[in-house]
């Protein structure tokens, strides 16, 4: 057999053993239409080159692909290699600092080595896309692993946060999960000095450390959800529920969930939550909709509809005569 056919089977190998997270020596033989022999030949070709792969003896055992020392190269498919790129040149315009260059880096490495029918489909797509981007809070990268290896070890956290008196308090957490809305990122977590749930905004702490304390996993609200009442009714000074005569998923293209929350309702109505600093700026947000609206709460936001239906009316009315 050539080196070159191999080759080949040794790297169909590392694709299976990538796409299933474990396999038996007679699935892979019948699979590459070897011997289970030459399969363990070729486990030991790809130990060589640095993919740890682990194996199972016994009823039930097999081969897989673990984690090792260091991050060997990685066997994509079509259809993985431009999802891969695609999602590389969005993350370089993301939120995480530094995480923008590194994909930089990495989507430059993976360009050179992608074949020429690939690399045009993937150029046609970041041809054809713009990203609009507002102003978006920057988060330290080290931050958000500490954070995501708190979550998944359940251990606490310990942090300073802007207090509302202005100051910065240490608080220390029992992670959950991490949820973003594009713009800023946020973390869900048990609050233990005021025993209870709170969100945290990742871009307002400082010198955020994991302990070695772990906790016991408590039932938890569904972390999106929790996130998006907190931000969307916690912060502000009013909070307005109306009805809105449209079906929930043509309000939520309209209205972003970091803005209001949509609660789904039958006859093709829904209820549109949504805080504001001001009553005038509600009203003026709804009324945007274009869509049929009956206020439920609170009573004012109706008197401030009205003020600013007569404003608009003066708006559309015609022009004063010029004085003499």
């Amino acid at each position: 057999m050539t080196v070159e056919a191999t080759t080949e089977r040794v790297l169909r190998l590392l694709a299976l053993l990538q796409r299933r997270p474990s396999c038996t020596a007679t699935e892979l033989a019948a699979e590459l239409g070897v011997t289970g022999r030459c399969v363990r030949r070729d486990v030991q070709r790809l130990r060589a080159l640095g993919y740890p792969v682990h194996a199972t003896a016994g009823v039930g055992g097999g081969y897989r692909l673990g984690a090792g020392t260091r991050l060997p190269p990685l066997l994509l498919d079509d259809e993985e290699a431009i999802a891969t790129a695609i999602s590389l040149r969005l993350a370089s315009g993301g939120t995480v600092a530094g995480a923008g260059e590194a994909a930089l880096r990495a989507l430059a490495k993976l360009d050179q080595v992608m074949p020429s029918r690939l690399r045009a489909e993937v150029r046609a797509v970041h041809g054809s896309t713009e990203t609009l981007i507002g102003p978006v809070a920057e988060i330290d990268a080290e931050l958000l692993m500490t954070l995501a290896r708190a979550c998944r070890d359940a251990v606490r956290v310990r942090f300073h946060y802007p207090g509302r008196d202005g100051g910065e308090h240490e608080r220390t957490v029992e992670p959950v999960r991490m949820v973003t809305t594009g713009r800023r990122w946020y973390l869900m977590a048990w609050d233990v000095d005021r025993d209870d749930w709170r969100t945290f905004r990742l871009d307002r702490m400082r010198a955020a450390v994991a302990t070695t304390w772990r906790f016991r996993e408590r039932v938890h609200p569904d972390p999106v959800a929790f996130v998006q009442r907190s931000v969307t009714e916690a912060p502000y000074r009013h909070l307005a529920r109306v009805r809105v005569h449209a079906p929930a998923d043509r309000v939520r293209d309209l209205v972003p969930p970091q803005v209001g929350r949509i609660e789904d309702e039958r006859d093709g109505w829904c209820v549109l939550v949504v805080g504001g600093e001001s009553l005038d700026w509600v009203a003026a947000h709804i009324a945007r909709l274009t869509y049929d609206v009956e206020v439920l709460e609170p009573p004012e936001l109706r008197e401030a509809a009205a003020q600013l239906a007569r404003r608009l009316a003066a708006m559309a009315g015609p022009p004063s005569p010029p004085s003499v």
